[in-house]
């Protein structure tokens, strides 16, 4: 009888806990093959000194990469701490990366769950770009959603226009829809504080957002804006990458980043 009595009020305060989904570092939180290393606290060339909301308490990073990175040794990342990835496969029309096939095959290779992102270009009509991205990166159910990285790119030497915000939002639907239906996963929107708040992405809802903040937490630059990956620094230093690196975070505990990956990569 008092056995079954034990049984009774563990189940009942397991019916009652909660777990926040979206939360930083809790120290309760259980490891996960997942999570190639919680918590992992980067050097870098040069740190932000963080008043509040610090990186490192975040359990979940993760880097992208493009061809600057040429080849990444991604055993020692994965042990560094790297437990995701986003790779650039594409920009525009009709450039598309020279090391994304290796960075796509090889972070797979080594259990590393990984997205392919687009850099937009604003001289080329949305549904131009999202049929280059799909002619360029095959469906595997097993990544993460495609993302579509958004921002001002005023060095480009072929085109520096700057549509005006509705533009930029009708041109961002348009991409956005066309690569949905494709690989049938809502697509992740990379952006920065500028892009943000030049054409009022406060108001455009419904995607993730993996949003750039490397001199203060995202909810001092971006406000009560919804995020699912923040990228913290692009001067980190990791293990296997040369040079410097970007790096994010992942805005959940390891809980919320197994469900997510759970709900993304099938």
């Amino acid at each position: 009888m008092r056995r079954l009595a034990g049984l009774i009020m563990l189940a009942l305060l397991g019916a009652c806990s909660t777990v926040d989904d979206l939360s930083p570092l809790s120290p309760s939180a259980s490891s996960s093959p997942t999570v190639a290393v919680r918590a992992p606290r980067f050097a870098d060339s040069k740190p932000h000194e963080w008043e509040s909301g610090a990186p490192w308490n975040y359990a979940v990073h993760g880097t992208d990469v493009s061809k600057y990175q040429t080849s990444v040794d991604w055993p020692a990342a994965r042990a560094s701490g790297i437990s995701f990835a986003f790779i650039k496969a594409t920009e525009g029309g009709d450039r598309f990366d020279g090391y994304f096939s290796e960075h796509w095959a090889r972070t797979k290779a080594n259990g590393i769950p990984r997205a392919a992102y687009h850099f937009y270009y604003f001289c080329t009509p949305a549904a131009v770009q999202a049929r280059w991205f799909i002619r360029n990166v095959p469906v595997d159910r097993s990544a993460m959603p495609p993302v579509l990285d958004m921002e001002w790119n005023p060095q480009s030497p072929t085109c520096r226009l700057r549509p005006d915000a509705a533009t930029v939002r009708a041109e961002m639907t348009t991409f956005l829809e066309i690569v949905e239906r494709h690989y049938g996963k809502k697509p992740i929107i990379y952006t920065s504080v500028d892009f943000f708040d030049d054409n009022g992405l406060s108001g455009f809802r419904g995607y993730p957002y993996w949003l750039r903040s490397v001199a203060g937490h995202p909810r001092e630059k971006y406000g009560s804006h919804p995020f699912t990956f923040w990228q913290y620094t692009g001067t980190g230093i990791v293990p296997g990458m040369t040079g410097k690196s970007d790096i994010n975070v992942f805005n959940g505990s390891e809980a919320a980043w197994n469900k997510w990956l759970r709900q993304n990569t099938r």
